[in-house]
């Protein structure tokens, strides 16, 4: 048998850098295909053909240079061909391709015809092929699906991605819409700046950004993971890209079947969480001790040809059921005992009409089913009694219909067009609800003269109802085109993406107890009297009527062109030159553009890799780009739909056996009733004055500079800085005062009354905004961030990354991934994990310049040191072994309080302004989290006697069972009324569970 050469004596590839390249341009733009290139002796009539286990056939000529490339390959396992005089003399077997790279396939001198027939063909095993892609001026990380059946991962999209580099785990309590798992945040962006892929597809989170829909995981072929410097097919994402390509059908048929049990006896449990400080330092909050689940998994997948070479069928089914109890905290006193159902499929059928067309349907869904009950729990002798309600339940569904359509009109023409659905529903309910009783909100502040010391609460546990009837709907559509022209692959296409979201809302009502210095008022503005003011309220302590309400049917629509080309400037030097334009709309419920960003939002990208030998064995590569980010469809509910936020303030001298107040005497305000620090009385305002005329969309520069090289045939190392600046913030400014005293200076005679609470900004910038007149019109004004007294928006990432790998060699494989980062400025991003806001674009920040003092420091992102290593180890034929460590230091700390030496509260937000005791306190100066250390184990034994179809394995996630705070209460109060629940650990990282699966494949 003939062998692959080495590196070393392999043909020379100081030419081979343009082919490659030519062939990898088309792939990028739909991230669901590869390519192959490659070197021949030079013969007439001399061809190279590629053919897939799925039937698929390409054949291309090979030029007179010797060079040969064949683009935008389906996934899969290829036979690679040389033909001369209609006849192979020579082939390559198992040629795997990777997403979005070239595979390189070269043939030394070419056997005579007589040979031919004798010629045997060669496996080409992964390490042999080049490790270093001299094409690619981006970072990726692309994990198979062979390396997901061997690592020690949790078994979601977002667990795959923290294998990349730059990739971390964002705010615990940020959760996907349509499932359960955790965020990350990726080169130091906020967690819903991320964009998902399914197929091709954006799934990602129409609401709000959280997340994306993702495929059944046995039903993964590669998940691609960009961490920066992608190229202009890609947009909508200022984090990364989250990319998962589904299996396919091929000429054979293959079933398998999987189940999974993670024991409660396996899992770990993490530790007590206490107050830590005021009068109830020392005493427990919360108890995690009693705290137990369990689930099980079960999974299969059939796929086959239905006519060979012709049509092909594949599909997968995923069903998870967990069983858990949770002890809520002291002040309501529960044990939920609860239970999710996460049922997944995905189906694909492949046409390959002929050898210049296919067709790919793709069809997914997934869902998540909630339902729990509470028990009344004493925290005195730890034990549970009676059924005191039902939790609120939820089923939350989402499902995605994808058609693809792919035709080489010649060997240097492809054309690639896509559109899909997919359409979300949220369902919730709260058996046995009794909307007579009303939601007590931090019952622990109750005046103990009153309770004794004891919280006094009832038995409601639903704060929040949201409308049964919400739905979304997504549709993309894609058009690609790509056309190689001498050294060039000049790539173009248009992406659109419409958005839906239908009937969404929630109210939530609830009494809201609260204690502060009895002589301040509570608020300055809006005005509300002090405590003392009241009967009752002589020590402090206060209530208030707490109101939320919003309710909307809005779109958002996006539309984008791109253009890319990759140049082959010379034999070693490759440049990528893109530019992409994005525009946004975002309609309100009558239909009406309330943030119209439709002018030209130009976003070049620019990349450069440099074979320094020729030969692939190292290469330096460079990346310039712009990236621009959407508003979701949620911004409008707050901004533009007639939102309802409102305080009703009281003493009281009584609370009854449900935990209502009673013996009110309400406090005076600025209205005379309820008061709203954002202005939101419910009243649905015009659309052309939601946003400042001038308003630009976020967007953000990045800057790459790396190498790759490869150190023998067994070793690759590299490094890479990256510098990631926000160049603009889209955010709510609700310092009305200010615009209405700008516009007064100017002489206009506005009715203050009819003004907005909040107006959509760049904060950081002057905006200029519409105010009604009298006549019917609108009067300019124009605010400079001076005005509002705030500094320029911020958001600074820098990080240093190297690392060192061995690819897989029929014995062992594995990765070690050193960075060190960091991320500071005064805005994370489109949410605040500090104090985890979920609100998209109108989070505290910005609101006032008093609150964004002392704003600039470490981001909540911020982690400074992140170590990962995995790999695996085939110690005998029929046992492997697997690990996965994760490293990293802990996020930075922040104390909020009230405002400045005298702890005062000058725009109504309480205890959000950036000082801690009467001091500046800026993000990250409260310390940080104490480091994590994951460290996960695998192992397998596939049989012999079973013909290696039959697996029994068993994981250990976090085998030192540590589980450290990742969360903290944030929110100090003041030095003569401080907040008992500061500094108490709100989230710990995930303890220690077992997984045991036994898997068939056949």
């Amino acid at each position: 048998m003939s062998k692959h050469p080495s590196p070393k004596v392999r043909l020379s590839r100081i030419s081979l850098a343009l082919a490659l390249a030519l062939g990898a341009g088309a792939a990028l733009a739909q991230s669901t295909t590869g390519s192959i290139f490659g070197q021949a002796p030079v013969a007439e009539g001399e061809t190279v053909v590629a053919r897939s286990a799925s039937g698929i056939s390409r054949e291309v000529t090979v030029g007179a240079d010797g060079r040969y490339t064949i683009g935008s390959l389906p996934l899969g396992s290829y036979t690679v061909s040389l033909m001369q005089g209609g006849k192979a003399v020579d082939s390559r077997n198992d040629v795997n391709l990777r997403v979005g790279s070239g595979t390189e396939v070269s043939f030394a001198a070419a056997a005579s015809s007589a040979a031919a027939t004798s010629l045997g063909s060669v496996t080409v095993s992964a390490n042999a092929l080049p490790p270093v892609d001299v094409s690619s001026v981006d970072s990726r990380t692309v994990i198979t699906s062979a390396q997901l059946a061997k690592l020690p991962l949790a078994r979601s999209a977002e667990a795959i991605a923290l294998l990349a580099p730059g990739v971390v785990p964002g705010y615990s309590g940020f959760t996907g819409t349509t499932n359960s798992n955790s965020l990350v945040s990726i080169g130091g962006s906020s967690v819903t700046e991320n964009a998902y892929y399914l197929n091709g597809f954006n799934t990602t989170d129409p609401l709000s950004g959280f997340g994306g829909i993702t495929l059944p995981y046995g039903a993964i072929d590669q998940q691609e993971i960009l961490s920066g410097g992608y190229g202009a097919a890609y947009g909508r994402s200022d984090g990364g890209v989250i990319s998962q390509s589904g299996k396919r059908g091929t000429n054979e048929w293959h079933f398998g079947a999987q189940v999974l049990w993670e024991p409660a006896f396996a899992r770990g449990t993490s530790p007590n969480s206490y107050y830590v400080s005021g009068t109830n330092a020392g005493e427990i909050y919360r108890r995690y001790s009693q705290n137990n689940s369990w689930s099980e998994t079960e999974s299969a997948y059939v796929g086959g040809p239905l006519i060979k070479d012709k049509l092909f069928f594949f599909a997968a089914v995923e069903q998870q059921k967990q069983h858990s109890n949770s002890v809520t905290d002291v002040t309501t006193s529960y044990n939920n005992q609860y239970e999710y159902h996460n049922p997944k499929w995905y189906a694909k059928i492949d046409w390959n009409i002929n050898d210049n067309n296919i067709l790919e349907l793709t069809g997914a869904s997934s869902k998540t089913q909630y339902k729990g009950n509470f028990y009344n729990y004493d925290y005195s002798t730890g034990q549970t009694g009676s059924l005191n309600s039902q939790d609120t339940s939820t089923k939350n569904n989402a499902t995605v219909a994808i058609a693809k359509y792919t035709s080489y009109i010649t060997d240097d023409i492809t054309l690639t067009a896509m559109y899909g659905k997919q359409k979300m529903t949220y369902y919730s309910e709260t058996p046995g609800y009794d909307p007579s009783l009303t939601y007590i909100l931090n019952p622990e502040l109750q005046n103990p003269a009153i309770t004794g010391g004891s919280s006094i609460n009832n038995a409601q546990s639903a704060l929040t109802i949201s409308n049964p009837d919400h739905q979304a709907t997504t549709r993309n559509l894609r058009i690609d085109l790509s056309w190689k022209v001498g050294d060039h692959t000049i790539t173009g296409g248009i992406d659109n993406l419409d958005s839906h979201d239908k009937d969404d809302g929630e109210t939530a009502t609830a009494w809201q107890y609260g204690y502060g210095t009895a002589s301040n008022p509570i608020n300055d503005s809006p005005y509300v009297a002090a405590p003392e003011t009241g009967a009752g309220g002589e020590t402090g302590y206060y209530v208030n009527k707490y109101i939320y309400s919003t309710s909307a049917s809005v779109r958002v629509k996006q539309r984008a062109e791109y253009l890319e080309d990759s140049w082959q400037v010379d034999d070693r030097w490759l440049v990528k030159v893109g530019i992409r334009n994005d525009q946004f709309t975002n309609y309100n419920p009558n239909g009406e553009a309330f943030l119209r960003l439709t002018k030209p939002q130009w976003a070049p990208r620019l990349g450069a890799a440099w074979d320094v030998h020729g030969d692939s064995s190292l290469k330096v590569y460079a990346n310039a780009g712009r990236y621009y980010l959407a508003m979701p469809a949620s911004v409008a509910l707050r901004a533009a739909a007639g939102s309802t936020y409102t305080n009703e303030y009281y003493t009281y001298t009584g609370i009854d056996s449900n935990g209502y107040p009673t013996g009110l005497t309400q406090l005076a305000s600025s209205t005379g009733g309820a008061v709203s620090a954002n202005n939101e009385y419910g009243v649905a305002p015009d659309a052309k004055t939601v946003a400042s005329s001038n308003i630009k969309s976020e967007y953000q520069d990045e800057y790459q500079l790396g190498f790759d090289q490869q150190i023998n045939s067994d070793w690759v190392w590299g490094m890479k800085g990256q510098v990631r600046k926000l160049r603009n913030i889209l955010d709510d400014i609700c310092d009305t005062t200010t615009i209405a005293d700008k516009a007064a200076s100017l002489g206009y005679n506005i009715d203050t009354s009819s003004m907005n609470g909040c107006y959509l900004s760049n904060p950081g910038r002057s905006n200029t905004y519409r105010i009604p007149d009298a006549n019917g019109g609108y009067d300019s004004v124009t605010v400079s961030a001076a005005e509002f007294g705030m500094p320029q928006a911020k958001r600074s990432y820098y990080a240093l990354e190297t690392y060192l790998e061995h690819p897989f060699d029929g014995t062992w494989t594995g990765k070690i991934d050193y960075l060190y980062s960091k991320s500071y400025g005064n805005t994370e991003g489109q949410v605040r994990s500090d104090i985890g806001q979920t609100d998209v674009s109108a989070t505290v920040d910005w609101d006032f310049g008093k609150l964004m003092e002392y704003s600039n420091g470490l981001l909540s992102n911020d982690r400074k040191h992140q170590l990962k290593a995995y790999g695996s180890w085939q110690v005998a034929p029929e046992w492997m072994l697997s690990g996965n460590i994760l490293i990293m230091s802990g996020t930075p700390k922040t104390c909020l309080g009230y405002y400045g030496a005298d702890e005062t509260n000058p725009v109504g937000y309480g205890s959000y302004y950036h000082y801690c005791a009467g001091e500046p306190s800026p993000p990250g100066s409260a310390g940080r989290q104490p480091w994590q250390h994951i460290i996960s184990l695998s192992a397998e034994y596939r049989p012999m006697w079973a013909n290696q179809k039959l697996a029994f394995n068993v994981m250990v996630y976090n085998v030192l069972n540590e589980s450290k705070a990742t969360a903290d209460y944030v929110r100090y109060g003041t030095t003569a009324s401080p907040n008992t629940n500061y500094g108490r650990v709100t989230y710990y990282s995930t303890p220690r569970y077992a997984r045991f699966g036994i898997t068939y494949d056949f």
